[in-house]
């Protein structure tokens, strides 16, 4: 059992980006262990058998494996920003569902069988919700960013990444300033760090308080 609490994530999916979020942000710190989606470690599929990221260990053995539940925890502990105060559980329910769903189909038509033209559009009328919103207050939930911030954000960055010219040319001018103002920040350049596959013979790559 380590020391520290062991993250296992991968650097890009959405889920594991909210997830090193709060913990970053908590001062919380971590064993980071990089997986490769085609080539999970055993020692992560014994703590989760379900086999997604993030899935965070704690040092007690207990296993936290749902990237919001991992976010709220790292917050419990420490919440500097005030973060909990900034949360819509509706908002973000959406967001993991049928916003979800479309961006799914919408970036992976052949897998899904899918059409994406459909499900961008469906995809859309979220992103033109949080327009909305984002017309009122620089944030989702305030002037200042919070947790369904972190928890959504990493999600409209995949369905931007999908075509940006296209995503760049919608009229919705407060996601794509609260989007950039996001990804230009000093926390996410920290939890976007590049580390190699873990493997079970390497140092520990500490995460979070100390880095």
């Amino acid at each position: 059992m380590s020391a520290l609490p062991i993250l296992y994530s991968f650097r890009r999916c959405p889920y594991a980006m909210r997830a090193r979020m709060g913990i970053a942000i908590s001062g919380m710190q971590c064993e980071l262990r990089e997986v490769k989606l085609a080539d999970k470690p055993p020692a992560m599929l014994t703590a989760s058998p379900k086999g997604t990221v993030p899935v965070l260990v704690l040092s007690d053995g207990r296993v936290i494996d749902e990237s919001i539940d991992i976010l709220r925890h790292a917050l419990d502990r420490n919440d500097p920003e005030g973060w909990l105060s900034r949360d819509d559980t509706d908002l973000i329910a959406t967001n993991d569902g049928q916003f979800k769903h479309d961006l799914d189909r919408y970036k992976y038509p052949d897998r899904h069988d899918s059409d994406p033209h459909h499900h961008r559009e469906a995809g859309m009328a979220f992103l033109r919700r949080l327009d909305a919103r984002l017309a009122e207050n620089p944030n989702l939930c305030d002037a200042r960013r919070g947790l369904a911030d972190a928890a959504i954000m990493p999600f409209v960055r995949q369905f931007a990444g999908v075509d940006r010219d296209w995503f760049d040319a919608q009229p919705i001018p407060h996601v794509h300033a609260w989007l950039e103002r996001h990804l230009a920040s000093p926390l996410f350049a920290q939890i976007m760090l590049r580390v190699p596959q873990w493997q079970p013979d390497q140092e520990p790559v500490p995460f979070g308080k100390n880095r």
